[in-house]
Formats: C-alpha cells, sequence, structure tokens
C-alpha cells in the first residue's frame, strides 16, 4: 500500500511557497503568518491573519486567511470562500481576492478558472508583481489542475518586474514547482538553485530539493538534500513530512514513524494538518497510529475526505462492512470530481473482501462483478495507489505478510543481526539479500516475502528478488500472489540474462502454468510449453504438459 495517492504523499512536493510583501505597515506581522504556512503551522497562521483582520480588515489581509485555507494539506474551500469574498467586500476590485476565487474552482476541477485567473491579470494589465505571482501560485497549486506553461508565463515576469528592487525567494520557488509539473527536472532544480541564496530560511529550499529529487527517483541525492534541509534548521516540520516520504518509500516503518513524530512535533495542531499525519501514518502502514490521530480529529474536520481514510483505515484491518460504509458516505458527500480512480479501486478490493463470506451465491457473483469493474477502473487509469492485482490475491489468500505477522513467526540470532543491520542502513543490499534468505531458510515465509518486497523496492529492475518472492508466497500458500510475482520476475529478466536465469525461468513458467491449470487451460498449455522450450527435461513440467494436453 505504498504511495497512496488520496494520502497525498506528493503534496510534499508542492508546499506553500515563503511569501514576503514590501510596502505594508503589517509586513512583519505578514512574515510571520506567511512563514507559519511555509512551516506547516496552519493554525498559527490562521491565528495571525485573523489578528491581522481585526485590527486593519483590508481586502488583502481577507486574502492571506483565505488563502491559508487553499494551502493547507486538504483544502478547506467553504471557508477560502468566505474569505475571499469578505476581501471583495472590503474591495470590489481586489485582482488578490478574486484570484483567489478562480483558484477554488480549480481546485475543485472547472478548468474554466484558468481563463479566469488569466482575465485577472490582463484586467490588471500586468503592472503588479505580486498579482502575477499569485496567479502563477493558483496554477501550480492543483497538480491534476494546473497550468504550467501560463505559470512560467507570469512567473517570468513577475521576476522581470521585481528585479529592481530584488527578487523574493518564493518566485523563484514557485518557478520551480511549475517546471516540476511539466516533469522538466533541471529547470525546475535551477530555479530552486536561484532561490537558495535569497531565502531566509535555507531548509525550505533544500526540502523542495529533496521532493524533485525524490520524484525523479534519485534516492541518494534527495536523502543528502533532507540532511542539509534539516542541518540548517531542525525545526522545519516538512523537512521531516520528506524524509518520512523517503522512509515509506525504503519500507523502513520504524524510521518514518520517527520521523512523523518529529513532524507532529514541529508542525502544529492544526485538524487538517494532524489529517495530513494520520494520512502519512497510513501510507507508512501504521494503521494504529493513523486510527489514533484521525479518531482525535474526527469531529473537528468538515471535509468528507475523513471517511476515505476511515475507509482504507478499515480495510487494511480486513473489517470490509465498515470500510464500505465509509467509503459510501465519502461518495456521497464528495463532490464528484474528488472521487478518484484509486477510490474506485478501494470499492472495488472492499466488494472482492465482502465476497469472500457471502454465502448467498447471487450476491457473491454481484460482488465479484463490482469487484472487477471497479479495480479495472483504477488500472485503466494507471493508478498506483495500490497493487490492484496483489491486494485481489492477498483477500483471496487470506491477507497480505503484516509486520506483525514477520514478528510471530521463526527468527535467530543470525536474523536478529541482521535486521539491526538493515535498520541502520536501509540501502544496504547485501544485508537485505542475507535478511531475506535467512528468513526463508527458517521458514519464516512472511519475514522473506516483506524483505524480498524491500529489495525490490531499492533494486526494482534485480530480476531474482521477485522470483523470491513468488517462491517464498508459494510457501506461504498464496498462490495468487505468488503468480504475481513469478510473472513479474519473467518480464523483468533482460534478454541479455535469459541464457544465465534459464533453470529459474523455465520454473517460474512451470509454476504459473500450474496455479493455472484449472482456472485457466489455454494459459497453462502455453507456459508450459514455455517453460520446456527452456528445458526439455524438466520432468515436472513434462508431466504436467502431458495432463493438460490429453
Amino acid at each position: 500500500m505504498k504511495d497512496i495517492m488520496i494520502m497525498n504523499v506528493k503534496k510534499i512536493a508542492f508546499g506553500a511557497a515563503v511569501v514576503f510583501f514590501t510596502g505594508f505597515a503589517t509586513a512583519q506581522t505578514l512574515q510571520d503568518g506567511i512563514n507559519s504556512i511555509d512551516s506547516d503551522k496552519f493554525a498559527q497562521a490562521k491565528t495571525n491573519f485573523t489578528d491581522m483582520i481585526a485590527k486593519e480588515p483590508t481586502a488583502e489581509n481577507y486574502f492571506y486567511l483565505g488563502n491559508t485555507f487553499l494551502r493547507q494539506g486538504e483544502p478547506d474551500y467553504a471557508k477560502a470562500i468566505e474569505s475571499f469574498n469578505k476581501g471583495l467586500a472590503a474591495d470590489s476590485k481586489s485582482y488578490l481576492n478574486k484570484i483567489g476565487l478562480a483558484a477554488v474552482k480549480l481546485g475543485k476541477g472547472d478548468k474554466a478558472a484558468i481563463a479566469e485567473i488569466q482575465k485577472v491579470v490582463t484586467d490588471s494589465r500586468e503592472k503588479d508583481a505580486e498579482v502575477l505571482f499569485r496567479a502563477a501560485e493558483a496554477l501550480t497549486l492543483f497538480e491534476k489542475n494546473s497550468s504550467p506553461d501560463l505559470a512560467i508565463q507570469f512567473l517570468t515576469k513577475a521576476i522581470e518586474k521585481a528585479e529592481k528592487k530584488g527578487v523574493p525567494a518564493h518566485y523563484y520557488y514557485t518557478l520551480g514547482d511549475a517546471y516540476r509539473l511539466k516533469r522538466m527536472q533541471g529547470e525546475a532544480m535551477s530555479a530552486y538553485d536561484k532561490a537558495l541564496p535569497l531565502a531566509k530560511n535555507k531548509a525550505s529550499v533544500y526540502t523542495r530539493m529533496a521532493t524533485l529529487w525524490m520524484a525523479a527517483q534519485v534516492w541518494k541525492n534527495a536523502k543528502e538534500s533532507i540532511d542539509k534541509a534539516i542541518a540548517v534548521d531542525p525545526t522545519y516540520a516538512p523537512a521531516y513530512k520528506a524524509l518520512a516520504g523517503y522512509d515509506i518509500r525504503y519500507q523502513q516503518n520504524a524510521k518514518a514513524t520517527q520521523d512523523l513524530i518529529n513532524y507532529t512535533k514541529y508542525a502544529d495542531e492544526d485538524p487538517y494538518t494532524q489529517l495530513e499525519i494520520a494520512k502519512l501514518y497510513f501510507t507508512n502502514e501504521d494503521y494504529a497510529n493513523s486510527k489514533m490521530v484521525l479518531d482525535k480529529i474526527f469531529d473537528k474536520i468538515d471535509d468528507p475526505i475523513k471517511f476515505k481514510l476511515r475507509a482504507y483505515n478499515a480495510y487494511a484491518d480486513k473489517n470490509y462492512v465498515d470500510a464500505k460504509q465509509n467509503m459510501d458516505t465519502f461518495v456521497s458527500q464528495a463532490e464528484k470530481t474528488r472521487v478518484q480512480p484509486a477510490d474506485q479501486g478501494l470499492q472495488g478490493l472492499i466488494a472482492a473482501g465482502l465476497a469472500k463470506d457471502e454465502k448467498d451465491a447471487a450476491k457473491k457473483t454481484a460482488l465479484m462483478t463490482e469487484s472487477q469493474q471497479k479495480v479495472a477502473i483504477a488500472k485503466a487509469a494507471k493508478d498506483e495507489t495500490m497493487k490492484w492485482d496483489l491486494e485481489l490475491a492477498n483477500i483471496a489468500g487470506g491477507g497480505g505478510a503484516s509486520q506483525a505477522d514477520v514478528d510471530k513467526g521463526p527468527t535467530n540470532p543470525t536474523i536478529e543481526a541482521l535486521k539491526k543491520q538493515v535498520a541502520a542502513n536501509a540501502q544496504d543490499s547485501d544485508a537485505l539479500f542475507k535478511l531475506a534468505t535467512a528468513y526463508q531458510d527458517v521458514k519464516n515465509w512472511n519475514g522473506a516475502i516483506l524483505t524480498w518486497q524491500k529489495m525490490s523496492a531499492l533494486l526494482p529492475d534485480w530480476a531474482p528478488a521477485y522470483y523470491s518472492q513468488g517462491y517464498s508466497y508459494q510457501q506461504a500458500g498464496n498462490n495468487d500472489a505468488a503468480k504475481i510475482a513469478y510473472e513479474k520476475f519473467i518480464s523483468t529478466v533482460k534478454p541479455a540474462d535469459q541464457e544465465a536465469n534459464k533453470q529459474t525461468l523455465a520454473y517460474a513458467y512451470f509454476a504459473v502454468a500450474y496455479m493455472n491449470k484449472d482456472s485457466d487451460v489455454a494459459k497453462a498449455k502455453e507456459y508450459v510449453a514455455k517453460s520446456l522450450q527452456l528445458d526439455p527435461t524438466y520432468e515436472d513440467a513434462v508431466k504436467l504438459n502431458a495432463a493438460i494436453n490429453k
């Protein structure tokens, strides 16, 4: 369940830009509020801007407050709209608040808002660098509803206009964010490089660099940038959020939990920040902490996203009835544009879970049909929130391997020593290999499965790890998951390595054929033929071939 879209780990990449203004009497107070947003202290920022409005109810101050509701982990559109409307009541010509209202539409999936933002910029005659900046910021805020080309255009003009007084660091941050939306990593990194000497808090820039390296899957550079961020400011919360994303990537659950504890310590108690923490705990497969945090804030949040997260937690606990109830509530309350392919995929997995224990034949068939249809939607969208086929296989086989299952299984001093070695260095592939093999030696198949999965995460192109996962799943009695792993092994072996892997390929083809002999005879015949092509003397394959070709 890694990298789960609704958990929005990707949102790390688009943290709030550090913004500062000049020419206002409240500049220092304003800077405090902006710094709070950048540090994921949204409750503090809201208090700050609410105090500013109390002293001076200007259109600008209402915009700052409204924008805070847009910048938090899960936007609160209703409160943002309320604030922007108050800003327009204070000044009907306020370009900033017009951009704010258009940004809300964009966040909700209305791409016509892009033209609205463009019109606001045209109406402003492009005289104000800050209006250009805020327009660009709005166009980069929501990844799926963004217009990076237009944002780059506005930011280029904003930077030109600001050059005489000195370009603020946040103009370059946002330019980097726009380029990364276009998958132009080199240009994005150049923009961040320009921000670095200008930024008052360099941790903010290093964290952005880290998440950019993570998006590019250059993990060594990502870790170096995170370390730099924490070195220059050990209290900068988003750096720990990025570090959690890094450790989750390497399935270092204990380390990621510590990162999230640090993130919680340095962020604040804003309910929506806590919701982000609950999501990240879930992504880390730390379901107990995810549930605890969610329960604490559930009644303080109006956003129906809370039901979706509760559904995921219930699904993880194999409580499919509760999962369905919460998912149905989310779908009925959320705007249609917020229901993602991954959500339909989850509904499909829940249906498969319910079908497993359904005694009524007609209901069981209906649930299985729903399951196939909805998982197909997620797969067609190329959504990778979850490993859909593997999840279905685990439901059929009674559930996937968890750390708790591993800890219940056999161990020995060699395993315990290797576990410490892996904990000390998540990227030690030699230690991972030895640990996985040691688990296999004592027949702790859950331990072997999880460790081989870590190896695949570290070295995704190294085929033998998939073969070993297949073997471990098979020994654990989960044939559906074993088939998926063997298929992945077959597809990952490079042509140049075919000869060296001849025997294991022959077995993998045979194993898939054998597991399909009762359910998909055509595939079984195809795969056993491939097995015999590789090794005509393979006795088990010869026997299976004779049996299915009678």
